[in-house]
């Protein structure tokens, strides 16, 4: 099934304005992993990519607010607690949104989730998420893997930014795969897919590089 674009965002957007102060104030004194970067770049950036391809407001939001809405779960905030923090301020389709591709600490028994199980949880939600979150699931992983290629390309040392991850390099890499992989199957045919794709590709081919140079055991 085709997925069309959303309406297009008009302009200067108040809430727009707001969602950036509210996540600036949010991530104050968080950096990039390995980095001396803002924490906001990322959201900012994810922003950047949905208004590019001419999303909607709430889509928009939600990239903005993304990982504040996954702080909140992981700190374990109720459904109440959520909609007074981020629905009242940002609309509940803001909320519903970023709440679709945010990783859940327990299914839907209540049963805590291990990291995998999380990841794995993620990607079968897909299937039922709104057009609106699957555009933020890719560009936050456009953004998120575009980022280790552009600091690849800027080290003679790939170890030093590989190392930055929990998972060796070829899991990193395979992680985008899975997410380009569930999209497609679940539907989603919008244009990011081709620039993930892409990305996708470039990080295969960046592990594949890593691996033909590291230093074999003596």
């Amino acid at each position: 099934m085709s997925s069309p674009l959303l309406p297009r965002v008009v302009g200067y957007s108040d809430r727009v304005n707001h969602a950036f102060a509210f996540a600036a104030k949010h991530h104050d004194r968080q950096v990039r992993k390995g980095t001396a970067l803002p924490y906001l770049t990322h959201p900012a950036n994810v922003a950047l990519i949905l208004t590019r391809y001419g999303c909607d407001d709430p889509a928009v939001l939600a990239g903005i607010l993304l990982d504040v809405v996954a702080d909140c779960v992981r700190e374990g905030m109720t459904p109440a607690d959520l909609h007074e923090r981020i629905a009242t301020k940002f609309g509940e389709d803001t909320l519903e949104t970023a709440l679709a591709v945010t990783e859940r600490r327990t299914d839907d028994h209540g049963v805590g989730l291990t990291s995998d199980e999380r990841r794995s949880d993620s990607l079968m939600r897909l299937e039922r998420a709104s057009d609106r979150a699957r555009w933020v699931c890719a560009a936050d992983k456009l953004h998120h893997g575009g980022m280790i290629l552009a600091e690849l390309r800027r080290t003679a040392f790939p170890e030093s930014v590989w190392s930055r991850f929990p998972r060796d390099p070829e899991a990193t890499a395979q992680w985008y795969r899975r997410v380009y992989a569930r999209l497609a199957e679940v539907g989603f045919q919008a244009p990011i897919m081709d620039e993930l794709r892409r990305v996708v590709l470039a990080l295969e081919d960046a592990v594949a590089a890593t691996t033909a140079t590291a230093p074999r055991p003596g």
